[in-house]
């Protein structure tokens, strides 16, 4: 078979056959599902985390340097989603993708973010700074948050495939992250209304930590928090 022909043959049999879909009781993996139309349905919040201006890093500073910055972020944002009943689902660049399920799934992501922050002003950059005496690069990250259902199939060809998330959650999220405004976290009124008390109030004396930006670029509206969460 040529290859026009196999693509062709493809094409035509993904759009004939039937999606058999289940509801999902945990984030799937990559072996979970099938490459046919199988698919796993998920009430799911999804966090992206950022790394700000990485072009800027890797056109200005040494590549080894560049790679160290890029290591000891993903692997905090990782090490972190993780400690909160979150999946690492994706990496893209100096990009994390993280989702959440189950009744804590709101209040747990958002806490994720605020501990990322905490991370890389406490952790990270003095780090950086310790072995660098004389570095001028400052470490910048955004987080965005999002819910929705979200049906997941895996896409591809066989030893190179990768689950692929659809729904508004993945896209709100990655859009989020990538907004040029002041705060490090970003999430939407939907997840902003399911947040526990202790994940929505904070500091001394107690407030609202995250504040209303209001109507954002047609993503509803969205709340962004300068707030950080103490990592023990």
């Amino acid at each position: 078979m040529s290859l026009a022909d196999d693509l062709r043959d493809y094409a035509k049999k993904t759009h004939d056959t039937a999606w058999s879909r289940r509801e999902g009781q945990k984030v799937p993996s990559t072996d979970g599902v099938s490459l046919g139309n199988e698919a796993v349905d998920l009430d799911a919040v999804v966090l992206y985390a950022d790394l700000k201006d990485s072009t800027g890093l890797v056109k200005g500073y040494k590549d080894w340097f560049s790679s160290e910055v890029y290591k000891n972020y993903l692997y905090t944002v990782s090490r972190v989603i993780r400690a909160h009943d979150g999946a690492v689902t994706a990496f893209d660049g100096d990009r994390v993708m993280g989702v959440f399920i189950g009744g804590s799934k709101n209040s747990n992501a958002a806490k994720v973010a605020l501990k990322i922050n905490w991370a890389v002003r406490e952790i990270l950059q003095p780090a950086m700074d310790a072995r660098y005496p004389k570095n001028t690069y400052k470490l910048q990250q955004k987080v965005g948050i999002a819910s929705s259902s979200t049906m997941v199939s895996r896409t591809g060809i066989r030893g190179s495939n990768d689950l692929v998330w659809v729904g508004n959650a993945a896209n709100i999220a990655a859009k989020l992250a990538a907004l040029h405004s002041e705060y490090p976290t970003y999430i939407t009124a939907a997840v902003y209304n399911s947040l526990s008390a202790k994940v929505k109030f904070g500091g001394d004396p107690k407030r609202d930590m995250w504040t209303d930006l209001g109507d954002k670029d047609g993503y509803g509206k969205i709340y962004g928090s300068k707030f950080w969460w103490t990592i023990s």
